[in-house]
């Protein structure tokens, strides 16, 4: 086996400027359920795992091995499969204090079980009841910025900016603004309420716009990563028309993207589903990376994706979720792998990573295989 000569940070950084890694970088995605399983299966943790989940959302629990913290456990983790993975700066909540399961926005949520795991789904919509902006105005108060302490963002990424990428700021309004007033409503004020869509978008753009700013102020030069995302697509095409996307969306996300970059940063745009029909606006309001490519999605075929995008996006992901990861066999992980390197990877350009977050239905033995395969044969 090849020995390595860079660090994580240096492998990401080589992708990001067009330059030759050692090796192809790595990327972990998952639930706390899969990760609570691969920690046991690794032999990293005697803990159930229920105790390991309890350990993650307890944000500063032990997990009885060793004592160690639960943060410790994952990064060992990690660091056996070799992922490059990145450390996250933000900052801590300090504003009027919510009620339980609320978030700074007033939605309330409820963990939904779905067999071998739960998700929180939003269950109350605090905008939903309104017809107008000037109900809005009238009854809701919306988050400022000094709602959040950005101090201990310098002690976050202490010892961590010199060997892995940093990731800080950027924004995701929309998944909000379906939040406050509804999966199916919010779609349908595109069109029969673009006043108040407007009105709540320049709201959680100003405030994810002034989030970062705030970050970068913290860490001067040191944020790598700027997560700007929005799903639009769906299996088969995109969720949103490209009139409305161009309308409500991108003028917004120009902001942050242009800010990212004059803070050194490389945006990293989030875009689940089919998503390639507005590609072309995305690569032309400047982002960097493209998440998560899930190309059994229709026009997401990775040779298309290659040829049309490859000299001007980085790949990100594309270890299928929907079928390889979770029922596909060890042999058929490994498979994929090989072609996600010969495809996306020619020339440079890829970061491997599953599409999305790994599911706990997920074999342990095929996650363990999509790294150590990539290990193997991703070197220069």
């Amino acid at each position: 086996m090849p020995k390595e000569t860079m660090t994580p940070r240096e492998r990401w950084l080589a992708v990001l400027t067009r330059q030759k890694p050692d090796r192809v970088p790595m990327d972990y995605w998952s639930t706390l359920e899969a990760t609570a399983k691969l920690l046991r299966h690794l032999g990293l943790s005697s803990d159930s795992e229920e105790a390991l989940v309890a350990a993650f959302k307890g944000g500063g629990q032990r997990a009885r091995l060793g004592q160690r913290p639960i943060d410790v456990l994952r990064r060992e983790m990690l660091d056996r499969l070799h992922v490059d993975y990145i450390i996250g700066a933000g900052p801590r909540y300090v504003g009027p204090r919510l009620k339980p399961h609320t978030d700074v926005f007033g939605c309330r949520y409820r963990d939904i079980e779905y067999g071998t795991g739960a998700y929180g789904e939003c269950v109350f919509n605090p905008l939903a009841q309104y017809n107008s902006v000037e109900e809005i105005e009238r009854n809701y108060t919306w988050p400022v910025p000094d709602w959040w302490d950005y101090s201990e963002i310098p002690a976050q990424v202490k010892g961590w900016e010199h060997t892995h990428p940093i990731r800080g700021g950027g924004s995701e309004p929309f998944l909000v603004y379906k939040n406050l007033r509804g999966q199916e409503q919010a779609f349908v004020d595109l069109v029969e309420h673009p006043e108040i869509v407007h009105t709540c978008l320049d709201k959680l753009f100003g405030l994810a716009y002034a989030n970062t700013e705030r970050i970068y102020a913290q860490i001067p030069g040191k944020v790598m990563i700027t997560y700007v995302a929005e799903d639009m697509g769906s299996q088969d095409g995109l969720m949103l028309s490209v009139r409305h996307i161009r309308e409500f969306l991108l003028p917004r996300m120009k902001r942050i993207i242009d800010l990212a970059h004059s803070a050194g940063a490389y945006v990293f745009h989030h875009n689940d589903g089919a998503a390639r029909k507005i590609l072309p606006d995305m690569i032309a309001l400047g982002i960097d990376v493209l998440n998560p490519i899930q190309w059994r999605c229709k026009g997401m075929e990775r040779e298309g994706l290659k040829a049309d995008f490859g000299a001007k996006l980085i790949f990100h992901g594309a270890v299928d979720n929907q079928y390889t990861l979770p029922f596909g066999t060890v042999a058929e992980v490994r498979q994929e792998v090989l072609d996600n390197l010969r495809i996306l990877g020619a020339g440079g350009g890829y970061i491997l990573a599953p599409c999305h977050n790994i599911q706990a239905v997920s074999p342990p033995e095929n996650i363990v295989a999509m790294y150590e395969t990539c290990y193997e044969n991703g070197w220069a």
